[in-house]
């Protein structure tokens, strides 16, 4: 079993909220070009083909016991649906919208870590939590009389994510990682394959087949290689710290996601939604520098 270590766990978090904006603004180029179905595929065929032969060089463990598979499966349908939610969500709304409007699930995190995980969750990490969730709403500016239902999808993902999370706290400390994370992979093409085959057979289009052009092919590998080393660092943050703990860092995925959606589609969010981004950076910021602080006090008390 692996300690807690905090700060360690946090500081993977913040690699995680870097890394899939990043992937996801990719997602959103081709959000019009290449169906659904392909881009999931394409992302985690790409997760089991990068990690697999790292588990098998470096001679990693990576047999489960009958519940860590069930769990590993569960995990591996949460993980399509959230995604495949998420990029059906971005060909509609604005990349800071998306994710914006998708950051109630720290706050889902925060109360299913303390009632069903029994986590301890101190009042400063509440209070943390609930100013960043306040600064979420001010940046959530979806119109919905424009989009329809598919302005609720960032939704979908919320409750999705925050239950893969619950299931990864689950695990992470009896599964290495990268083991995790490749069989992840290979379950979640395993589960996509026959959809993908009824889907062509019966001519649907979000999971039939077009020929991507060279940009659009590496744009695919980019989806898979950065999906694949943004939920390692996730599942690696979960073997340090609890899912309270995280929670509330993740808020800095929103102004990555802003920046992110300006250079790739000159989206900027409003005054309105500046402020709520600051809010909720200042609360992440604060949650970092309290776990640096408690981790050294931990360190120099004998």
């Amino acid at each position: 079993m692996t300690p807690d270590r905090p700060f360690l766990g946090l500081l993977l978090m913040i690699g995680f909220c870097v890394l899939a904006p990043l992937g996801d603004g990719m997602a959103k180029m081709l959000g019009d070009t290449i169906p659904l179905g392909q881009l999931l595929i394409v992302r985690f065929a790409a997760q089991a083909i990068i990690l697999a032969p790292i588990v098998i060089a470096t001679r990693r463990h990576w047999k489960m016991s009958r519940r860590v598979t069930t769990l590993a499966f569960i995990r591996s349908l949460l993980h399509i649906v959230g995604i495949g939610a998420m990029f059906t969500s971005l060909r509609f709304l604005p990349l800071a919208d998306a994710v914006a409007i998708a950051f109630v699930m720290p706050f889902i995190m925060l109360l299913l870590g303390r009632f069903v995980l029994d986590e301890e969750v101190g009042y400063r990490r509440i209070i943390a939590c609930c100013v960043g969730f306040a600064g979420t709403l001010l940046v959530i500016q979806p119109s919905f009389s424009a989009v329809g239902l598919p302005a609720l999808l960032p939704l979908l993902v919320a409750v999705v994510f925050a239950l893969f999370m619950l299931v990864t706290r689950q695990i992470a400390k009896e599964v290495d990682p990268i083991s995790l994370q490749a069989v992840n992979g290979i379950m979640a093409c395993v589960a996509l394959t026959p959809i993908l085959l009824f889907g062509a057979a019966n001519e649907i289009a979000a999971f039939g087949f077009v020929w991507p052009s060279t940009l659009n092919w590496l744009l695919l590998v980019g989806i898979g290689v950065l999906g694949t080393s943004a939920h390692l660092l996730m599942t690696w943050s979960l073997r340090f710290a609890p899912s309270a703990t995280l929670a509330p860092v993740q808020y800095l995925e929103i102004p990555f996601a802003t920046v992110i959606g300006w250079m790739f589609f000159r989206d900027l969010p409003n005054g309105l939604a500046a402020i709520g981004i600051l809010i909720t950076v200042g609360a992440g910021i604060y949650i970092l520098l309290r776990e640096q602080a408690m981790a050294r006090l931990a360190t120099e008390t004998p």
